[in-house]
């Protein structure tokens, strides 16, 4: 079984060096991990990286669930390298988007006049969220907009109203209309402090009793995560989003899937809504779709499509969005997902890597909780069961520098821990990336810091 090579100390002189460098003109606010490491990426192959200094990682973030199919990818590597020394930008109709268009509706839930068959492109994830809240508006004639308590649906001013956490602390005011209301279940720390084979869905109850408090009753669409990502890689039980579906309807509202995290395989189908019974009215995706290419997209039924002004010429496209590169790049994501069967290998790899975690909770008097669905994953670390008080976000940052040093790389910074590796990681590879992960755990229970 390959493990990680460490050629140097963790981060290296190169490393450092050109990380300094970075810092002096590189403005504050990048992602919390890359800092945190400090190391400078060389070159991927799969699900393995090597810095600049030589050194080796099992790669378990995945870019936060963009790196669906591995890092260099060889087919992936040979259609972008031929298309841009073709044709890389421009809003012309091109071969390759004429058929992403057609082969994304192969694979979108739905029948009949529900069939979600209609794709618009942009680039970045809350471009498209924006872009879907334009077309509620555009079809309801409606203007406010409902999410949940720990939903994330970006960073832009147009979508942080919808944040469900601290992260819009002080950007305020927001656009009217924009409320984040209870609640998602989160069933293993419920916010109403029930037990999920007894609460007979009171999130849903709440969620409906809060959206006609929140609003003046002109909802054009509620935003919903099926499984939220940013609060933990938490997945809800079944039959919950159906009957998220249901309450948004007795609204008169549009319910808006963003599967940016979870569709095209993430959770081991095309899209979770589809797994959990629910066809949405517009679904926002992104991340894997352009296989590490900045590519996001808004689907919907032909009949929402056409409303207006959203459908009116340059209603909603984007400079960027759907150019020959972009689209190439969405395109051989998909085919190579079908092809190499990657849906199926996200569920097996999912389960297997589960069991592990299972094995991990029996083990260790600090996991409190693990989940997941298909390589969607998190461990929750805990303090004390009974209270479930998370682990120090202090002891948490040291789990995750000692996993850079021994080469291996999740988002292990925070108490929940979540993992998103590249959807055709093989078994001894993950397996791999576990046994670090276990003499972590190892090193935390005989340290006892943990509590």
């Amino acid at each position: 079984m390959r493990k990680p090579k460490q050629s140097t100390a963790v981060p290296g002189p190169k490393s450092h060096e050109i990380f300094s460098a970075e810092q002096k003109n590189l403005a504050p606010g990048l992602q919390g991990f890359a800092l945190m490491a400090q190391v400078v990426m060389d070159k991927g192959e799969g699900s393995w990286l090597t810095d600049v200094d030589g050194n080796e990682y099992i790669d378990f973030i995945g870019g936060i669930g963009v790196n669906g199919l591995g890092h260099s990818h060889p087919r992936y590597v040979k259609a972008l390298q031929d298309q841009v020394a073709k044709l890389s930008v421009g809003s012309f109709t091109s071969a390759a988007r004429a058929e992403l268009v057609q082969k994304v509706a192969t694979h979108t839930p739905g029948a009949g006049a529900a069939k979600i068959d209609q794709l618009q492109l942009y680039s970045g994830g809350s471009e498209a969220v924006e872009s879907a809240m334009r077309l509620a508006k555009s079809y309801t004639g409606k203007w406010e907009f409902l999410s949940l308590w720990g939903g994330f649906h970006g960073k832009t001013l147009g979508t942080m109203g919808l944040l469900g956490d601290a992260q819009k602390t002080k950007y305020g005011p927001f656009a009217p209309g924009m409320a984040s209301v209870p609640a998602f279940p989160d069933c293993y720390r419920c916010p109403l402090s029930l037990k999920p084979d007894s609460c007979s869905m009171a999130c849903v109850e709440m969620f409906e009793k809060s959206a006609r408090i929140a609003t003046t009753g002109a909802v054009a669409a509620v935003l919903v995560e099926p499984c939220q990502g940013t609060a933990g890689n938490i997945v809800p039980p079944a039959g919950w989003f159906k009957a998220m579906k249901e309450a948004t309807q007795r609204l008169g509202a549009l319910l808006i899937a963003d599967e940016m995290i979870t569709g095209f395989g993430r959770t081991g189908s095309y899209f979770v809504s589809e797994d959990f019974g629910v066809v949405p009215d517009i679904i926002t995706v992104g991340k894997s779709f352009g296989g590490g290419f900045p590519v996001s997209g808004v689907l919907t039924t032909s009949e929402i499509a056409q409303a207006k002004p959203w459908s009116n010429p340059s209603g909603s496209s984007s400079s960027y969005g759907g150019n020959p590169l972009a689209a190439t790049a969405a395109l051989t994501t998909i085919r190579v997902i079908e092809d190499e069967k990657l849906c199926e290998n996200s569920a097996r790899m999912g389960e297997r890597l589960l069991g592990h975690f299972q094995r991990f909770k029996e083990k260790y008097p600090f996991v409190g909780e693990v989940r997941g669905k298909g390589l969607f994953l998190a461990i929750e670390l805990v303090k004390d069961r009974g209270t479930k008080e998370p682990v120090s976000e202090a002891r948490m940052k040291q789990f995750y520098r000692d996993g850079v040093a021994k080469g291996f790389l999740a988002m292990s910074y925070k108490p929940c821990i979540r993992f998103q590796p590249a959807l055709n990681i093989d078994a001894d590879t993950l397996d791999s990336g576990v046994g670090i992960l276990e003499e972590l755990f190892d090193e935390m229970a005989a340290k006892g810091d943990w509590k």
